[in-house]
């Protein structure tokens, strides 16, 4: 439930912008509000399934005002939030884990023909075994399929990149879905407090859904999904890497007038945290930032020169900028809440690609991948002394290996 704390009263930089004590599910929920979604499609499964029981209360309240349909399974739930953008309404759906799987013919078809559906990915570990705390590989599988992936640390985070992810999806320049991962329990369960800009600061920062010629609607004829075989599907492909490509820009203008407006949001790719002096940097997504930066200031207590930065967009994504960014540390330790059995080194999703990112450039840091905290479970401040030295021995050249389980009991 949302705690008003301060009712009625201006907070923040904004007029009439509102504070409230909420989960991150709720946050989003309040940005589906706000930002006039037409259509939510939704069935239950958990950490998600907060964000379409905030929906359910804000219509029967009388604050929201959308098609609301409970679907018979996720298939059906993603397959009705794709024909409905279609057809010009803007909408949202959400999973985490296995339903998402379940998803995976609708999620692939939905980025093939570009529609803008935003999507929350409250993610949670795959079964089996199973859990329900958070892991990224349930988002993270999507990655190849054309879908804009974003993952957020805040309620706050969470409600702006809501309103941000429809703003850029929507983009006539890109029309690709975006997922908003949210980490299960960490960020979609826990309450922060949520600044809610005004109705009309949100009309000024997101028009309205507008397909153009591509509306689905008898007064236009054009075909959806068409059997194009080998004729022309090589050019589609082509088509959905130009909107891609073209993405990056897209972020940065969302990102610069979202903060124009609201003084939020102001590095789009990538934040960092005591890296101006660090030798050595860790690098991670989502909620891992909290205890990231706290190992990093336990460090610092210890004399030693450690930052953090947390990378905010997946896809597209931002390889110029982590080099940019990354290249002058002795080492560079990449956390990831993931795995990527049989990839090169055995290591990580994250750490693959920014490895990739580094291949052609001529200041490479050392690098090390940390692959730990799977299914929910804490990151400690012996964790982080074990990073660190790690990082120490990668950049004096003493690691046979630059993969490592942490965390992991004999």
């Amino acid at each position: 439930m949302a705690i008003a704390t301060q009712p009625g009263a201006t907070t923040g930089a904004l007029q009439g912008e509102e504070e409230l004590l909420v989960t991150g599910s709720e946050a989003i929920a309040h940005a589906l509000r706000l930002a006039d979604v037409d259509i939510v499609a939704a069935y239950p499964i958990r950490p998600y399934d907060a964000v379409m029981q905030a929906v359910a209360g804000m219509i029967a309240n009388g604050q929201m005002d959308c098609e609301y349909i409970v679907a018979e399974g996720e298939h059906s739930q993603f397959e009705l939030v794709k024909h409905a953008s279609a057809v010009g309404a803007r909408s949202f759906v959400g999973s985490s884990g296995v339903g998402w799987f379940y998803a995976f013919e609708a999620i692939a078809v939905t980025a093939g023909l570009r529609l803008p559906v935003v999507a929350n990915v409250g993610n949670r570990a795959l079964d089996d075994p199973g859990a329900f705390g958070v892991e990224h590989n349930d988002a993270l599988a999507v990655r190849d399929l054309g879908w804009l992936m974003t993952w957020v640390e805040t309620g706050q985070e969470a409600f702006d990149a809501a309103l941000i992810a429809y703003k850029v999806a929507e983009d006539p320049r890109v029309m690709l879905p975006c997922a908003v991962s949210t980490d299960g329990a960490f960020l979609t369960h826990s309450q922060h407090l949520v600044k809610i800009p005004p109705k009309p600061i949100v009309d000024q920062y997101l028009p309205a859904y507008n397909l153009g010629d591509r509306l689905f609607h008898p007064d236009n004829p054009i075909t959806i999904a068409p059997q194009v075989d080998q004729d022309w599907l090589t050019e589609i492909r082509k088509q959905n890497d130009a909107a891609m490509r073209r993405a990056p820009d897209v972020i940065r203008d969302a990102y610069r007038e979202y903060y124009e407006l609201t003084g939020r949001q102001k590095e789009p790719f990538m934040e960092t945290y005591m890296t101006d002096d660090a030798d050595f940097v860790l690098v991670g997504q989502g909620t891992i930032a909290m205890p990231g930066r706290v190992i990093v200031r336990r460090l610092r207590e210890q004399g030693h020169k450690v930052g953090f930065a947390r990378l905010k967009w997946f896809r597209p994504f931002p390889a110029d900028e982590i080099v940019e960014r990354l290249s002058g540390f002795k080492s560079v330790g990449i956390i990831d809440r993931d795995y990527s059995f049989g990839s090169p080194h055995h290591g990580g999703v994250l750490f693959t690609e920014i490895r990739a990112a580094f291949y052609d450039s001529p200041k490479r840091p050392a690098m090390i991948n940390i692959i730990g905290g799977l299914g929910g479970r804490e990151f400690t401040a012996a964790d982080g002394q074990e990073m660190f030295t790690l990082m120490q021995k990668a950049a004096a050249g003493d690691l046979t290996t630059n993969v490592h389980w942490i965390g992991v009991r004999e």
